[in-house]
């Protein structure tokens, strides 16, 4: 697969990912799963995907399968526009790391939708 930028954190974020918007949920997994084989190392998520969860358990599985390891990936997802307010953050990255069932993101963006 492509290289990958250098952050200023020394962290490495991958030049291509798979981005989730419009996978339905019963399909995302399995586009996870092989895009992962394939050598895709950055994934994209975002709560208002409506698809968070199908992905956790996609992730899941590379690592119950040995396929790779949770540091071997770059995991994106966002901040929806309703969860801007400091009291709100926790709860949103919490829910986040839940459904995705990790332990962190790689990258976490605060995001304005347009819709």
């Amino acid at each position: 697969m492509a290289g990958s930028f250098v952050l200023n954190t020394g962290a490495r974020i991958p030049l291509i990912g798979l981005g989730t918007w419009q996978i339905e949920p019963d399909v995302v997994g399995d586009a996870i799963y092989a895009a992962v084989k394939a050598g895709y190392r950055h994934i994209d998520c975002a709560p208002v995907y409506r698809n968070e969860k199908q992905v956790g358990l996609a992730l899941k599985k590379l690592f119950e399968d040995g396929v790779v390891r949770r540091e071997d990936l770059f995991i994106t997802s966002k901040l929806w526009s309703g969860d801007h307010a400091p009291e709100d953050v926790p709860e949103a990255i919490g829910t986040t790391l839940k459904d995705l069932q990790l332990d962190f993101l790689d990258l976490f963006l605060v995001n304005f939708y347009a819709w």
